[in-house]
């Protein structure tokens, strides 16, 4: 396929940053390094980020504790992601397209997602993944690195109808990295000059396989030059940090300086503390004190620990970000667990027509309903 016509030609290199340590801008303890330099980002705009981290990390602890109670289904953990996830979703503009996967809660909430629909697929209410009109989010990828080469496609085109001011914004994990749709997606991307950010989230394990058996690359962001693009490496525990690149990115695609390529790929370097999913187990292929070090790097406790010294947080003020998550964290699953469905609509949208297996058991269903009632189901769920 010639694509002489579609792309411009590629500069003889592409800058990749910090291909060995991630660009820094808080230390471990929030304090500003000396040669960092704050984002522009307003005083209220600083205490809403870390609002919006706790509040991620409060809903991850009630998704798992309602998970456990078989209240909802097999759920992704984000403990020690939020804050990577809530500072891109504030890099990106409302047109900005994001793609998440299963495990960008926080992501999808801050770009316009509100926390009761993120519940309910978890709870067979299949409305959750409907994206409202005015929100430029697509439905959560569980096949592992199928969103990049659909992000690739999506910002080409945004591009090809002229849409200067949007750029995509696509999530996945170091382990998606080893998927030919990462390395399809981003050849692509580099080609044709798109105006797409990928951000890898490496979390140092997929599932039980860790970091090192993906890849012999030192970094993951020096991938990069192979599809002639930019490649940086980031502390994805400072969320500072991951803003300021991320936003970055996003303006370079869509206005890059002369002899700039629009695409970048961002390595968010970071850890899961928890579990890959509620179904999984992780003492079995990890050491218990793994995640120690890590800890000591925790995102929102840089967060709070900067906003402390600058004076914007204050124990009043924390009471009242708290007071706020949990009164958003009650009514979100109050409202889930009130919303009523047919248990027939799963049926629904799976096929054009119905074939007679299918049919054979919505009947049987239906019978079972008509005899027993519904609330013997319920009675055998408890």
């Amino acid at each position: 396929m010639s694509t002489q016509n579609e792309a411009d030609h590629h500069p003889d290199s592409a800058p990749v940053h910090g291909t060995t340590d991630p660009i820094q801008i808080l230390d471990a303890d929030g304090a500003v390094l000396s040669n960092a330099e704050l984002p522009e980002l307003s005083d209220d705009d600083l205490v809403a980020m870390y609002e919006d981290i706790k509040l991620a990390r409060r809903f991850d602890q009630r998704a798992i504790s309602l998970q456990r109670q078989g209240r909802i289904a097999t759920y992704a953990p984000m403990t020690g992601q939020e804050g990577a996830q809530v500072a891109t979703g504030y890099a990106l503009d409302q047109q900005d397209w994001l793609l998440p996967t299963y495990r960008e809660h926080a992501a999808k909430y801050v770009h316009g997602m509100d926390l009761a629909s993120l519940l309910k697929p978890l709870c067979g209410l299949r409305e959750g993944y409907a994206v409202p009109d005015g929100v430029n989010v697509m439905p959560e990828y569980i096949p592992i690195a199928t969103q990049v080469p659909q992000a690739t496609g999506m910002a080409w085109g945004e591009q090809l109808q002229g849409r200067t001011d949007t750029a995509v914004l696509c999530h996945f994990g170091d382990g998606a990295t080893s998927e030919g749709d990462f390395h399809e997606g981003l050849n692509f991307a580099g080609v044709f000059d798109v105006p797409a950010v990928f951000v890898c989230n490496n979390n140092q394990w997929a599932i039980s396989v860790p970091r090192e058996h993906q890849t012999a690359s030192e970094t993951i962001a020096q991938k990069a030059a192979a599809y002639g693009i930019e490649g940086v490496r980031v502390d994805g525990l400072d969320p500072l940090a991951v803003y300021a690149v991320t936003r970055a990115a996003l303006q370079k695609a869509k206005n890059p300086a002369d002899g700039e390529r629009r695409p970048t790929l961002i390595e968010a370097v970071q850890y899961r503390y928890g579990a890959h999913t509620t179904a999984d187990d992780p003492s079995t292929y990890r050491e218990e004190d793994e995640a120690e070090d890590w800890r000591e790097k925790d995102p929102l406790d840089r967060m709070r620990n900067f906003l402390t010294n600058r004076g914007l947080l204050d124990d009043d003020l924390e009471a009242e970000i708290d007071e706020r998550i949990e009164a958003q964290l009650t009514e979100a699953v109050e409202s889930v667990e009130a919303a009523t469905t047919d248990p027939t609509t799963m049926f629904d949208h799976v096929y054009d027509e119905l074939p007679p297996r299918l049919r054979e058991q919505r009947a049987e269903l239906e019978s079972l309903r008509e005899k027993y009632g519904d609330e013997a189901f319920h009675e055998v769920l408890e």
